[in-house]
């Protein structure tokens, strides 16, 4: 069973009943139960989806009379929805901006934050790109800054082909975004306006892919879904080049482009028994659902944070 398929932008995965296993060293902290039903509604980043929907797919097993529907229309317009009290859980792949934060406010919406795993977020070139292996932050931002006029490889660095660079990201409604704008440009959404944007990173995939000189960024589970046709750049923040992975975005070795992945909850919604209980499993379960929807599990101290932060808003 595969966490990667997803539905088109702003698509909506009804997610039926799953007939595969559940993975290894999973846990049900109900167990499995006839009689826990309703739906569960989720929306927001693309890049936290895979995770959701693959704890919805398990869940879902064990819990068939709960239907769990993860949409994936960008954190912010995740967050949208979610601060209009149309959804349960806001998938995010940033914190909620102050903005955000207060719109929910206006409409009542109380919510919990739950970190659920760690990304690496990377930068990709084109397989057939034989000259470059590491980008420094300062090049980067010299790449994606408002106004930059670097339109060729040479103009990054002059050993570098005169090849066109041609670059790709994420959309503006994209929490991926608006991390990478604020890492590496120093300023939340600034960044150059002349580059093909999608809130789909299948699409960036499928351009950086076909493009000798593309460039572009996305989270770690992206890539490496997508590794025969893109090739992962190192970053050098300061310290040395390091490539994206793993064991280097926990150990914080990857800087400035390890960030945390969430879930936010309503704490409305958690006075359902079919909301609590998803999220109790998604926590349980969190490091085997991040290592099989290929993001960086939590370390522990994460977990006992974010189940305890769950608990507290529960009331338990």
């Amino acid at each position: 069973m595969t966490p990667r398929t997803l539905a088109p932008l702003l698509a909506v995965l009804a997610l039926l009943a799953g007939c595969g296993r559940t993975g290894s060293g999973e846990r049900d902290p109900g167990g499995a139960s006839s009689d826990l039903a309703g739906r569960v509604q989720a929306d927001g980043s693309s890049t936290v989806a895979p995770l959701t929907t693959l704890a919805a797919e398990r869940f879902r097993e064990r819990h068939p009379g709960v239907e769990v529907t993860v949409g994936v229309s960008g954190t912010g317009g995740g967050f949208e929805r979610f601060c209009a009290g149309e959804t349960d859980l806001s998938d995010a792949s940033r914190p909620i901006k102050d903005e955000e934060a207060a719109a929910c406010r206006e409409q009542g919406v109380e919510y919990v934050e739950l970190h659920v795993a760690n990304d690496a977020l990377t930068v990709v070139a084109n397989r057939a790109n034989d000259w470059a292996t590491c980008l420094t932050v300062a090049q980067l931002k010299r790449i994606w800054e408002p106004k930059s006029n670097v339109d060729s490889w040479d103009d990054v660095e002059r050993d570098f082909p005169a090849e066109k660079l041609l670059l790709f990201g994420p959309g503006t409604d994209s929490g991926t975004f608006d991390y990478f704008t604020d890492a590496v440009v120093g300023e939340e959404g600034a960044s150059r306006a002349d580059y093909s944007a999608s809130e789909d990173d299948n699409v960036i995939v499928q351009g950086v892919g076909g493009e000798r000189g593309g460039l572009g960024y996305l989270g770690f589970s992206y890539f490496e879904q997508n590794a025969d046709r893109l090739k992962a750049l190192a970053v050098d923040g300061g310290e040395g080049c390091v490539e994206p992975s793993r064991e280097a975005a926990q150990s914080g070795r990857y800087v400035p482009l390890a960030r945390p992945l969430f879930v936010y909850a309503r704490k409305e919604s958690l006075r359902r028994a079919e909301v609590r209980a998803f999220l109790e499993f998604v926590l349980d379960n969190a490091p085997a659902l991040a290592e099989d929807a290929l993001f960086v599990p939590l370390t522990d101290e994460q977990a006992r944070r974010a189940r305890g932060a769950l608990d507290a808003a529960a009331g338990a």
